[in-house]
């Protein structure tokens, strides 16, 4: 009889390690301690590390429904919010565009989208897939979305929503919101925003700023494990909500369904939601709050302007200008003669640093340098700056 296992059946005996092979699957998992300086995710604190590996609880034990209870508080803190359907989507930030807008669009309604890098775009093509009529806004990519060019096209449009992202990662823009926001209210549409990067690196005021509906994602400035996106609704989106004539498209980010695993005496279950992660979710924001929203902010600006300084001096220079940039997310257009992904790498291999290059037509052009959260600190420039001397 032949000792061959049947074919599919998992073999150990192909996964005999050579030397200079990479560690076989069955070996213990290991990875390099990196300095995470890219568009995301980025360095997570050790009480972060350390909470995930508190021991697990069920998705509806009273304990855990408490700490979905602080979650919600420090979220709404962190949005500067009130709103009472404030909660977490067991999901990556994409995943929080979408909940924002399958749940506030319906076939045949009208979205007037702007765009100016990737994000924007992905807005735009998720309102068409919600069966909506969309009215695209764009700049430039490195350019922002000036309110003009917002009002001329509300005169060829009456939208539901007007959704906008407030930090473009692909560019490296810093959108003004404001005055969108009253136009918005003008028109009687919902502002939608997407704050995946901005969200605890830079001031972000929901309320005052007339935000009807916001998403952001765990692992750029609030540095937690990838993987979660916090969401926020004005109690006039939940009125839209509340009013839809046709079932959302997406059963798992039904919030008709979802509000109800978030709020009440008698939770009704809905998925099970990734425990560890809600645990690394409630130390994050612990950590910022213990900083102070205020103090967070001033961080990340003070180290932008020390990269920005140090940058400069190397013949880099910013892809925004001036007063547009975030201060988490510097896109710099390389110096003549350096090759992006040869120095990358080099970066990568000799120093453990990683940073970010372009997308689309600024691949190969521009590197995307991130500051956010915990990777944003004077040693992280410092690192960079003094890596980047011996590399070119």
């Amino acid at each position: 009889m032949s000792n061959n296992p049947p074919p599919g059946i998992f073999d150990l005996r192909q996964y005999k390690v050579e030397e200079g092979d990479r560690p076989s699957p069955l070996s213990e998992c290991h990875t390099s301690r990196r300095v995470l300086m890219g568009p995301g995710p980025s360095d997570v604190h050790h009480r972060v590390l350390q909470a995930m590996s508190t021991p697990l609880v069920g998705h509806l034990d009273p304990e855990f429904l408490d700490i979905m209870d602080d979650i919600k508080q420090m979220v709404q803190a962190c949005f500067q919010t009130q709103n009472e359907l404030t909660f977490v989507v067991s999901a990556p930030g994409s995943a929080g565009m979408e909940t924002c807008l399958v749940n506030l669009l319906e076939p045949g309604d009208e979205a007037l989208v702007c765009s100016h890098g990737v994000f924007g775009g992905r807005l735009a093509d998720i309102a068409e897939r919600c069966g909506a009529k969309v009215t695209k806004v764009e700049a430039k990519w490195g350019e922002h979305i000036e309110p003009a060019q917002v009002r001329e096209a509300l005169t060829k449009c009456k939208p539901k929503i007007i959704a906008i992202v407030h930090a473009e990662t692909s560019t490296g823009v810093l959108q003004p919101l404001q005055e969108i926001s009253e136009l918005a209210k003008e028109a009687g549409a919902l502002l939608v925003v997407d704050a995946v990067t901005s969200f605890c690196g830079t001031d972000l005021r929901v309320d005052d700023w007339g935000i009807d509906a916001i998403y952001s994602g765990s692992q750029k400035c609030l540095s937690a494990p990838p993987g979660l996106s916090p969401v926020s609704f004005s109690s006039k989106a939940v009125e839209v909500m509340e009013n839809r004539k046709t079932k959302v498209q997406s059963w798992f980010l039904d919030l008709s369904m979802v509000r109800n695993y978030w709020s009440g005496a008698k939770r009704a279950y809905h998925h099970t939601a990734p425990v560890s992660a809600m645990f690394a979710m409630r130390e994050a924001l612990r950590i910022v709050l213990e900083e102070g929203l205020e103090n967070r902010f001033r961080r990340h600006e003070v180290n932008h302007l020390l990269l920005k300084e140090g940058l400069e001096a190397l013949g880099f220079k910013f892809l925004v200008k001036d007063g547009y940039r975030l201060p988490m997310l510097n896109s710099v257009i390389l110096p003549d003669g350096v090759d992006d992904a040869a120095v990358r790498t080099k970066l990568l291999e000799n120093y453990n640093i990683e940073v970010g290059g372009g997308l689309g037509d600024l691949a190969g052009k521009i590197w995307r340098v991130g500051l956010m959260g915990e990777s944003s600190s004077a040693n992280h420039v410092n690192m960079l700056l003094s890596a980047l001397k011996s590399t070119l």
